[in-house]
């Protein structure tokens, strides 16, 4: 079963292409596996990211936000005798 691929190239820096070869020896795998998974997982994490950020921005359209007097108030407190209870929105 064939997939289709694109190549993309990429310069990178002479002590990454290093780690990159070292650990596709030590996995017993090429390094365009080691680097296919490295994307991916990059690309995945990027996107949660984004998705986090929209909700983020959707919070603060919604006014679901605490106000930053209340958040360094409660910081402040941390470490005393008598810390505040983390606010809330």
């Amino acid at each position: 079963m064939a997939t289709d691929t694109k190549v993309l190239t990429a310069h990178v820096p002479l002590g990454l292409a290093e780690k990159v070869e070292a650990m596709a020896a030590r996995l017993e795998r090429s390094r365009g596996w080691v680097m296919k998974q490295a994307l991916a997982a990059w690309v995945d994490q990027e996107e949660e990211r984004h998705q986090m950020t929209l909700e983020a921005l959707d919070d603060v359209d919604a006014g679901r936000v605490i106000d930053h007097h209340a958040v360094q108030a409660w910081a402040d407190s941390l470490g005393t005798d008598k810390p505040l209870p983390p606010p809330t929105a």
